[in-house]
């Protein structure tokens, strides 16, 4: 299983953050002038973008998180959505798949109303073909639906997934989806310290994630750590957390903000 690079993570965690404001400049972020396509719902609002540079072969698709009230209501949903690829069934998150299967209307009268699936799938569909491979990224319910499309993109084309990185992403899918998941080797799940939204749905047991978990907590990577023992050390560090701050280490990591004084 191959690492997730430093500049990796920081590349997927700022073009996660920059998804959310309304401008957004893929040219100045090094992407080719027509490599980026704006993923809309129903609404009107951006849900995903995908972004690519001529030259390379990495393709990326980057969702955002909730931020309107069907988006939260989305979170609520967590019920079981049966799916079905040939002879495989699995079970997931209700709220994640409806938002990704919603029916958008295109620019004119006559045009068919396509999915968000269907949507990518068509800006994707011709970059595979020539060769590139797509990686996903997501925040909060924006991983989820990075995790959800993924799945469903390896299942439909040859082995198109390069790798999956979300940030506090909360659980997608029932035990049957994370024992049909194809991309747990090539999925990266970060949180950091005591993320709630990482232990959603509130159903531990039946809601299980997938791929590799990445703990970031005291200057430290903790790898597929257990939830309650994740619990367990970040209420510890609370509690200690007063005298800690007493180690020279401490000090010495704040060294950089003399250059600035």
């Amino acid at each position: 299983m191959k690492k997730l690079k430093r500049y990796q993570y920081e590349r997927y965690a700022v073009l996660c953050k920059l998804s959310y404001p309304k401008c957004f400049d893929h040219v100045a972020l090094g992407f080719s002038e027509d490599g980026h396509v704006a993923i809309k719902n129903r609404r009107g609002h951006v849900l995903a973008r995908i972004l690519w540079q001529d030259k390379k072969k990495e393709v990326i698709v980057v969702f955002r998180g909730s931020q309107i009230l069907s988006d939260w209501f989305a979170n609520l949903c967590f019920f079981p959505k049966r799916k079905r690829f040939d002879k495989t069934v699995y079970y997931v998150h209700y709220g994640y798949d409806r938002l990704l299967n919603q029916k958008v209307p295109g620019a004119e009268q006559s045009d068919e109303a396509l999915s968000i699936y269907q949507q990518i799938e068509r800006v994707l569909t011709p970059l595979i073909a020539n060769g590139k491979r797509v990686s996903l990224t997501g925040h909060s319910s924006g991983g989820a639906m990075a995790i959800l499309t993924a799945d469903w993109l390896e299942r439909r084309f040859d082995a198109p997934v390069r790798r999956v990185v979300t940030f506090g992403q909360p659980s997608t899918g029932f035990r049957s989806f994370n024992r049909h998941y194809l991309l747990h080797r090539r999925t990266y799940r970060i949180c950091c310290d005591l993320d709630i939204i990482t232990f959603l749905p509130p159903l531990p047991g039946i809601f299980v994630h997938v791929g590799r978990n990445l703990w970031l907590h005291n200057e430290r990577i903790y790898e597929n750590i257990r939830p309650s023992v994740r619990l367990y050390k970040t209420l510890t560090s609370w509690l200690i957390s007063p005298i800690s701050y007493h180690y020279m280490h401490k000090y010495i990591r704040n060294k950089d903000f003399f250059d600035k004084h």
